[in-house]
């Protein structure tokens, strides 16, 4: 299953897809308390999404795990994605191991990022891969954490040759495509299964790592066969993707 995480106003668009959505409207406020934006009355099923995005310190954990909770029941939502971002913090950490505990029981899955794993919980490995091989990253994964899921982003990378950080310079759209305009070989590397090509700046050359839907379609396939059946990616990362990644919708 392939999940999109959306805003309110791009739940509208991203439903004509045949993938389930993740509400990208919920953030922590004080005192544990939980912030939402406006949603459709009608809106069930999918996915609450919680952000990180400028938490304060939760003083009570389970007050907001229980919030979650209600608002699960409430909306018809089958599970729930922390989507944390920041530097890992220990009342985050709570917060993920009470949602680990309390949504098993329901039968809903929790989506969360390696550094919150927790029993119960299913952990999010991500595609974006700049070096190494795409698919023993995703089968050891999956045998370290047994329940894992693909948190599918999209690459488009810069970096510099040689580079022993790893550490690339991310693109945006326009400017990738600049540099596509300029007609470069373009290649696939089989092992990161995404497309890259060299060029020359300042004089020296860089490396560009990118995803199409293509490459995308591969990833999920490689999730796949390495036992990992559920996915999630940003609605405007692959917003102009989407009718080549489910062609004739």
């Amino acid at each position: 299953m392939l999940y999109l995480a959306v805003s309110p106003r791009e739940a509208q668009d991203a439903a004509r897809y045949p993938c389930r959505l993740a509400y990208a409207a919920y953030r922590m406020g004080p005192e544990s308390g939980l912030l939402r934006q406006s949603l459709p009355l009608n809106t069930q099923g999918g996915l609450l999404l919680l952000s990180d995005r400028e938490a304060p310190p939760l003083p009570d954990p389970e007050a907001l795990a229980a919030a979650l909770e209600r608002e699960c029941l409430r909306r018809g939502f089958l599970g729930a994605v922390l989507d944390f971002e920041a530097a890992p913090r220990e009342d985050l950490r709570a917060l993920a191991q009470s949602l680990g505990e309390r949504f098993p029981r329901r039968r809903w899955p929790l989506y969360l990022p390696e550094p919150y794993a927790a029993p119960g919980g299913t952990v999010l490995l991500n595609s974006a891969v700049s070096g190494g091989d795409l698919g023993q990253y995703l089968r050891e994964g999956k045998q370290r954490w047994r329940q894992a899921a693909l948190d599918l982003q999209r690459l488009r990378m810069d970096f510099p040759l040689p580079c022993p950080s790893g550490q690339g310079t991310p693109l945006s759209a326009e400017a990738l495509d600049a540099l596509l305009r300029e007609e470069p070989a373009v290649f696939f590397s089989q092992a990161l299964c995404a497309r890259y090509f060299t060029y020359r700046k300042g004089g020296e050359t860089r490396f560009v790592l990118f995803d199409d839907a293509e490459t995308l379609r591969r990833k999920l396939r490689i999730a796949r066969e390495s036992g990992i059946p559920d996915a999630l990616c940003v609605y405007p990362e692959v917003q102009d993707l989407l009718p080549r990644l489910f062609p004739g919708k």
